[in-house]
């Protein structure tokens, strides 16, 4: 799958650039032509001799040759590629790709890149886990580089694992699964998923919200787009990168405004996936000035929002599918047959509140999905991409 692909793998200064060479191996036995790009400070850490002997072409670092003056054009290495893989990706280069700053040649042919780029970070778990460094990485996802997480080894739609950078083989693996033919039913489709939580405002500055993180709705979302689906997002307010690869995405607030992008935008699609965490009531007023503290209580009145997921299924065509979620706390199942039923799901994903490695912030989830002949399938605990590949599996059936 990798023979005859043209690849720059930018290696940087990082102690995990010794696997860079046993990455590099691989790529050759798999028939890759490799052009390798070695930042000053890779050097440091593994020598252009090494790697040079692997790729059978000199390694490129500087913009200039020192002998004799030629000029290695960052350019025509941005043309020459069929896919940019910087691995290992130091904070140091990771905060310099996000930022536009290009004092050396892999950055410069970063910047002049018109192929896919692949990242595999690898620092400490601290300056994985920093703000500023998260954000660098949700940058260049929002720009659409892929970001092989380094705690589950997948390709990340949120960031959260260890900043150890991912082994050879996998991303290998990763890369065959980039340049596989798409053999997908759900290619081509075009698919709503909605994520996310929503906030209810009471006044200007404060709402009625959730603890949804967005994780497990992402997740869903880049495993549509990686079996070739074009992805419509509608996302309530999240803090983690909007996943690479969407056709279109809509950022809204509140439960109101997720109802109208949905409605408006279902008739065109083939399938919904209804992942957000919907608001059931939001305030009846909302006031235009800060509330000031008064008088030992505050009274509320709430009002119940609309009901996407039953909206959708009271307009859903033949041929479409609808699949919605259910949280729960108590009498789960019952709980969920009823939302299949009442919300004319094709098949609902369960999740019970309160049970361990279950929640909205973390990076596991355990579902059980029953369908509409009330067929019901367990998982055991996953990660959310795992879950994420079971939903969609599930999905593929219905095409």
């Amino acid at each position: 799958m990798l023979k005859g692909k043209k690849i720059i793998l930018g290696i940087t200064g990082s102690i995990a650039a010794y696997k860079a060479a046993y990455l590099l191996r691989l790529l050759m036995k798999e028939g890759a032509e490799v052009q390798v790009l070695l930042t000053k400070a890779g050097r440091e850490f593994i020598t252009p001799v090494t790697l040079s002997a692997l790729s059978n072409k000199p390694v490129l670092g500087e913009f200039f040759n020192t002998g004799d003056g030629t000029w290695h054009s960052h350019v025509d290495l941005g043309l020459w590629a069929d896919l940019f893989l910087v691995a290992p990706a130091s904070a140091n280069t990771l905060a310099k790709m996000a930022n536009g700053i290009c004092d050396n040649l892999l950055l410069t042919t970063y910047l002049s890149a018109k192929c896919p780029v692949m990242i595999a970070p690898a620092m400490d778990l601290d300056m994985f886990e920093h703000p500023a460094n998260q954000q660098n990485i949700c940058t260049l996802m929002a720009r659409g580089c892929k970001v092989i997480d380094p705690g589950t080894g997948e390709l990340a739609s949120g960031l959260w694992g260890k900043g150890r950078m991912e082994e050879p083989e996998n991303i290998i693996k990763k890369l065959k699964d980039f340049f596989t033919p798409p053999t997908s039913p759900l290619h081509g489709k075009n698919i709503l998923v909605t994520a996310g939580p929503t906030y209810e405002k009471i006044d200007p500055v404060r709402f009625i919200g959730n603890y949804s993180s967005g994780k497990m709705g992402f997740a869903i979302a880049d495993e549509l787009a990686a079996r070739g689906a074009r992805v419509h997002l509608v996302t309530g307010p999240v803090s983690i990168g909007i996943p690479a690869g969407m056709h279109e995405v809509t950022r809204v607030e509140s439960a109101a405004q997720m109802h109208q992008a949905c409605v408006d935008c279902y008739p065109q699609m083939n399938a919904a996936i209804m992942s957000a965490a919907v608001a059931d009531y939001t305030p009846a007023n909302v006031a235009e000035q800060k509330m000031k503290r008064a008088g030992d209580e505050l009274t509320l009145t709430l009002s119940p929002t609309r009901d996407i997921a039953a909206a959708l299924g009271q307009s859903k065509q033949a041929g479409q599918v609808l699949v919605g979620f259910a949280l729960e706390s108590h009498d789960a199942l019952t709980n969920a047959h009823k939302k299949l039923a009442n919300k004319n799901l094709d098949f609902i994903v369960l999740n019970e509140a309160g049970k361990p490695g279950v929640g909205f912030h973390g990076n596991t989830n355990k579902v059980t999905i029953i369908d509409k002949d009330n067929k019901q399938t367990d998982y055991p605990l996953k990660s959310k991409r795992e879950v994420a590949a079971d939903i969609v599996d599930m999905l593929e059936r219905y095409f």
